[in-house]
């Protein structure tokens, strides 16, 4: 894909801290969402990630917060997965206002786990092209 996969967010009220900001851990569900919207549109559910005893995890996330985001906000969220020749692989999204803005950059480090082994697997993307019906959204 050119460019990046991306799903538009609107800030809730209740999202919001004492100063009226997006609260920090609600970056991260954001970046979660677009994630996992980005794996329904490749045709991936977490079902036939179950299926085949594979599913994918967390193991490093940085955020760089750059500007706040205040309730009613929208925001389009970017996800774009890059490969290395290991058990991981990196995620880049942004987080930014629909003027351009950016409020937001989150990167992070996953892999798919083994679910009986409890280990990552040796080739993360053969785990999703087993499940995937579109991998441009992966970047392959």
């Amino acid at each position: 894909m050119s460019e990046p996969y991306s799903v538009r967010v609107t800030v809730r009220g209740y999202e919001t801290d004492v100063q009226g900001h997006l609260n920090q851990a609600v970056y991260l569900n954001y970046a979660e969402h677009a994630r996992w919207s980005l794996l329904q549109a490749a045709g991936v559910t977490q079902a036939q990630l179950r299926g085949r005893g594979v599913g994918p995890v967390a193991l490093e996330t940085t955020i760089r917060y750059q500007r706040e985001l205040l309730a009613g906000d929208e925001v389009d969220v970017t996800c774009a997965f890059e490969w290395g020749t290991g058990k991981t692989f990196r995620i880049v999204q942004t987080i930014r206002k629909t003027d351009g803005t950016v409020a937001a950059e989150i990167t992070g480090v996953g892999g798919v786990m083994d679910l009986k082994k409890r280990k990552l697997v040796a080739d993360p993307r053969e785990a999703f092209k087993e499940v995937a019906s579109d991998l441009t959204f992966f970047g392959l």
